[in-house]
């Protein structure tokens, strides 16, 4: 990303929050898929939406 989210607080407080929510909402789901191909993509997912939040977050420290 570019500085948009460093720059703007609101903004990043809104991205983390959308992020995360759907990230957990998004592992707990495939969670619940055990045994399909679809849950573990599931889980995949929601995991890179988890590390996007955390990623956002940790720019504005760079």
């Amino acid at each position: 990303m570019q500085n948009l989210p460093k720059d703007n607080e609101s903004l990043r407080i809104i991205l983390i929050t959308i992020f995360s929510v759907l990230g957990i909402v998004m592992v707990i789901l495939g969670w619940k898929m055990t045994g399909k191909l679809a849950g573990l993509g599931i889980i995949a997912v929601g995991v890179a939406l988890l590390l996007t939040s955390m990623g956002i977050y940790n720019e504005k420290y760079n």
